[in-house]
């Protein structure tokens, strides 16, 4: 990645200043390198010698110049110019060659393009969806679900070894109240059709309340929720693991043994709490629950999920997790990582928790009310027969996950370019077009010295897109900021319209079919177009989107 170079080159340029300045020796702050929003500060800039000024007492800009000097010594081969501005930031324009020598590259890799190896394999896992199995699926699931997806995509294109996981919730109070609520007795919270199906009549006969309420789980599980994810969603876990397979295995009584010989334990009131206010918790948490009269001892739900998380580090080795939760689990994060450090199995470094603020449904500028234990809401499966998967997942993907999101059910109806989705892969469709109707078919073996012909302001902003595919895909496996993918699809389609409209792809003269005037500028934007193809279908292909050929 050229922002990579960037960063070597001014950390070179650095150490050779200090040597001829005599500057005291001193660790190089984070480099910074930004992409500036007007084409006259460069296609790069980064302000290191503004860090710098406080550390060798010298104003910004003589910083910025002297290591602007030394970096022109080293290299300036992708540059056209580099230079220091006030107050100290050090611009980088590219070159025209090598913005060639780029698309050579994209053309050469393919649909190789962008895959990156910062993450040098090691293992991560995404557990995600993960829905209690009380109901169909609904809007949040789906947001959880096509985020989980795509971000997992990324990270294996960043180089690590990705697995997905669904964790079964089959377990605990939740499961008896569905129990309950399929006997429609004075305990009874879930409503909906799906608990009227007559199969269940012969899959709980018999059975008491928390029986009962397990066979409706795995009913609704094997009915709703995994077809859903699917065939509809097409999504793909690795493993869907059992709460209740963790609860009855020996990782659950390990943990609690552990948590006990580290004195982290106590009895009040017949239960058995976890110290967690030790480790950044608002309070201690119950490990263990009293008797009553309708009820034995049991494991809250937070011993199982921290012996799933033990279990995850200890025993299947991951070197990260990223857990993807609803919003309304906001709460549960402090005492999970607060169990991971008392523990000495996990922290915040190695266990992300990312928190799906809530959607809501808009259609007809009125708001669809949801509740799935009122049996009100829309599940996903009723939206998925709205509109198109490549239309939800786009949607789904448009805001970061600390956002509440409003979703526009009549834009998503949209089939047309007011429609985020249909604007990219009419794109898409219109290349494949440009590229059937050509007759020069040897245009992806474009030679360099072919594509210096490639010189037009729009041809080489285009370029300037094409070639920050690496830069998204690297950010993304670093912050998790999925939205940056459609965001980054449509600035890139973008381009290539305005470079369609500026620079003439085909063109043929009177009485002439078929061949192009000037060939070898022909043959250089049909490589161009191909670039961009492949690198449009890249970044659709890691949100899950098809890349139509025609429409």
């Amino acid at each position: 990645m050229i922002r990579e170079e960037i960063k070597n080159i001014i950390n070179q340029a650095i150490e050779q200043v200090q040597d001829e300045n005599f500057w005291p020796v001193f660790e190089v702050p984070e480099i910074e390198i930004l992409r500036p929003e007007g084409k006259v500060f460069g296609d790069f800039s980064s302000n290191v010698a503004m860090k710098l000024t406080g550390t060798v007492q010298q104003p910004p800009l003589v910083i910025a110049e002297l290591i602007a000097k030394n970096i022109a010594s080293l290299s300036t081969a992708n540059f056209a110019k580099i230079e220091a501005v006030r107050p100290g930031f050090i611009n980088f324009y590219l070159s025209p060659k090598f913005l060639q020598q780029e698309t050579l590259n994209i053309l050469k890799k393919g649909t190789g393009y962008g895959q990156i190896n910062i993450g040098q394999k090691q293992k991560i896992q995404l557990e995600f969806i993960s829905a209690n199995p009380t109901g169909p699926l609904t809007l949040g699931n789906g947001r959880g679900g096509f985020y989980g997806d795509v971000l997992a995509n990324v990270l294996a294109a960043a180089g690590f070894s990705v697995k997905r996981e669904y964790f079964i919730n089959d377990a605990g109070y939740q499961v008896e109240v569905l129990g309950h609520s399929y006997r429609k007795d004075e305990k009874a919270q879930y409503k909906g059709e799906y608990l009227e199906n007559p199969i269940l009549a012969a899959k709980t006969e018999g059975l008491d309340i928390l029986d009962t309420g397990t066979a409706v789980a795995n009913y609704i599980l094997e009915t709703y929720i995994q077809p859903t994810i699917k065939d509809r969603m097409k999504i793909k876990f690795d493993r869907w693991v059992s709460e209740k397979a963790i609860r009855q295995g020996g990782t659950t009584d390990k943990v609690l043994e552990i948590l006990k010989e580290k004195n982290l334990t106590y009895q009040q009131d017949g239960a058995t709490w976890f110290r967690s206010t030790e480790f950044g918790d608002d309070k201690d948490r119950v490990l263990i629950t009293s008797a009553k009269e309708d009820r034995k001892q049991s494991a809250t739900y937070l011993l199982p999920d921290i012996a799933y998380h033990y279990k995850k580090f200890a025993e299947d080795k991951f070197d990260k997790v990223i857990d993807i939760w609803g919003a309304d689990h906001h709460g549960y994060v402090a005492r999970l990582q607060a169990a991971g450090k008392a523990l000495g199995v996990w922290d915040e470094k190695n266990l992300k928790i990312i928190i799906m603020q809530l959607v809501r449904l808009f259609s007809g500028g009125q708001e669809v009310k949801m509740s799935k234990r009122a049996g009100t809401y829309i599940t996903l499966d009723e939206l998925l027969a709205e509109i198109p998967l490549d239309v939800a997942r786009w949607f789904f993907l448009m805001r970061s996950p600390d956002t509440h999101m409003d979703f526009d059910l009549d834009l998503a109806r949209e089939q047309s370019d007011k429609n985020p989705v249909y604007y990219a892969q009419y794109a898409y469709a219109r290349i494949c077009s440009i590229l059937r109707k050509s007759n020069i078919k040897n245009y992806s073996l474009s030679e360099v010295e072919g594509l210096a012909l490639l010189s037009h302001p729009s041809e080489l902003s285009l370029i300037k897109q094409l070639i920050r595919l690496p830069e998204i895909i690297a950010d993304t496996a670093c912050d998790y900021q999925v939205h940056r993918l459609p965001q980054y699809a449509l600035d890139l389609v973008r381009s290539f319209h305005k470079f369609y409209e500026e620079c003439r792809v085909l063109e043929t003269p009177k009485g002439t079919e078929g061949q192009p005037v000037n060939k070898d500028l022909a043959q250089s934007r049909l490589a161009l177009c191909e670039a961009t193809r492949i690198v449009l279908k890249n970044v659709l292909d890691l949100m899950g989107i098809n890349s139509p050929e025609k429409m």
